[in-house]
């Protein structure tokens, strides 16, 4: 009886675990750039001395779903999205380099330029700041230009290079805060010019709303059998003590 009780536990703790997982997915379902998180289910043996007559099931993350997400004309100057395969460069929290498809982009008071999000997009040589402009564009390589205050519109500055990368995926791992950033050991990768962007698009999340609702019932009828496969085990475990006591 305790083998069953022992994979139904297993199985509905990992089952609370990807439950998780697509709850944070659905919640982003609205969070432009948004990549879903993939969980997917193994049996595994318990190892250690003895037998291998235990297994357990264990949702095993198996990244990010990389497939790019609706885009949505803003018209809006400062809004951009990544045509294909690639990301943006952005500073993280931690000071570290990460990559975002996030493009709602914004300026701050001393005019750095940052994502609805809140990191600093990355430029050349660093994170880039916008002097006063009557008019901002960005161009699909990146590269930016500006109208200074006063100036003249025929004659537009160029101020910096919005660092757009295409690293290898497998050399990425994906952040609670739907950040990714690389892998130990894998080699950062260096602007790449085959990465172009769309000024005034948003790419929106790749969730699925409807597949993630499906999963959620689902998850949840999964998480209701193996409850009762533990009070059915505890039964049948109650049930054969009493037949020893009468033995």
């Amino acid at each position: 009886m305790d083998r069953l009780a022992y994979i139904a536990m297993s199985g509905a703790s990992q089952t609370l675990r990807a439950q998780a997982t697509n709850a944070n997915n659905l919640a982003n379902v609205n969070t432009q750039g948004f990549k879903a998180d993939i969980d997917a289910f193994a049996a595994l043996p318990v190892y250690g001395p003895g037998q291998a007559s235990r297994a357990y099931t264990e949702a095993q993350g198996k990244g990010a779903d990389f497939s790019p997400g609706p885009l949505m004309t803003t018209g809006r100057d400062l809004d951009i999205a990544v045509k294909g395969e690639g990301f943006i460069a952005v500073e993280a929290p931690d000071g570290r380099v990460a990559y975002t498809r996030r493009g709602d982009l914004h300026l701050t008071a001393n005019g750095q330029l940052q994502t609805g999000q809140g990191d600093p997009v990355m430029g050349n040589e660093g994170p880039i700041a916008i002097p006063p402009a009557e008019k901002i564009d960005i161009h699909a390589d990146g590269s930016i230009s500006i109208i200074p205050v006063g100036g003249q519109t025929n004659a537009p500055a160029m101020v910096d290079r919005i660092r757009l990368v295409n690293p290898d995926q497998a050399d990425l791992q994906k952040a609670p805060d739907g950040r990714f950033s690389l892998r130990e050991g894998a080699e950062e990768p260096q602007a790449d010019a085959a990465v172009q962007i769309a000024s005034g698009v948003l790419e929106g999340s790749n969730v699925n709303a409807v597949e993630a609702m499906v999963n959620m019932i689902e998850y949840g009828r999964m998480f209701e059998t193996q409850s009762r496969m533990i009070r059915t085990a505890d039964e049948n475990g109650e049930a054969a003590d009493r037949l020893m006591r009468l033995g």
